[in-house]
């Protein structure tokens, strides 16, 4: 859902991009301006021009995982900013692939460029003054990561976990064992007051996903 979203140091704006209406988030540095965006998966001379709109500095665009949909303006924001671009390892030949993926679906795609960092489990993506970082949770895709901002309580989760559902694991790749596994063992565990940003969908929090979500409810 789109907004703005205001926290102690960093700012969150979300649009909805793409056929498939992906959730794209532009978060930035209070003090510094220093900005990442994660996600964006289309409406790409959209997304420069609002980002140019903010009068930040956009230094890294980080993907949550290798599927069309979230990857596809990522050449025109490269274009435009030349950010670090991060995305899993193991989510590289998804990536390569994604124009194909898109064609499946009867969308028109571009191939994407190659990341300038793979990412794995535990590794930071820093601000000035936030650092976010980068949880492995493989099961909608083998290199699915979640982005955490532990000073904010803030936790953007791709298309792992979703208010009242879980990404789809049907798809090559996924595995919902993996899926239930890495929300269990990886996402619970930050605490009930962390807010979760979804790939899809509105905001939740990790008590409320705890409590309801029915596939993780009592866990």
């Amino acid at each position: 859902m789109e907004g703005l979203h205001l926290f102690p140091t960093m700012e969150v704006r979300a649009y909805v991009v793409g056929p498939l209406e992906v959730n794209c988030y532009v978060i930035w540095d209070k003090e510094s301006r220093e900005a990442v965006i994660i996600d964006p998966g289309g409406d790409g001379e959209r997304l420069v021009n609002l980002i140019e709109g903010l009068d930040v500095r956009l230094g890294h665009l980080v993907n949550t995982h290798g599927h069309f949909d979230h990857v596809g303006a990522n050449h025109v924001i490269a274009r435009a900013f030349s950010p670090e671009r991060v995305l899993h390892r193991e989510d590289l030949e998804l990536l390569r692939n994604a124009h194909l993926q898109a064609e499946y679906f009867g969308l028109a795609a571009t191939p994407q460029p190659e990341p300038t960092l793979l990412a794995e489990d535990g590794m930071v993506v820093k601000t000035e003054n936030i650092t976010l970082e980068l949880i492995h949770t493989p099961g909608h895709t083998p290199g699915s990561m979640s982005i955490y901002v532990e000073t904010e309580g803030v936790l953007f989760s791709g298309d792992t976990l979703f208010h009242g559902s879980v990404g789809r694991t049907d798809l090559p790749g996924g595995s919902h064992d993996e899926l239930v596994s890495s929300i269990q063992e990886k996402l619970l565990p930050l605490g009930d007051e962390v807010r979760v940003f979804c790939g899809h969908g509105p905001p939740t929090t990790i008590g409320e996903e705890r409590l309801s979500n029915p596939f993780i409810a009592g866990a």
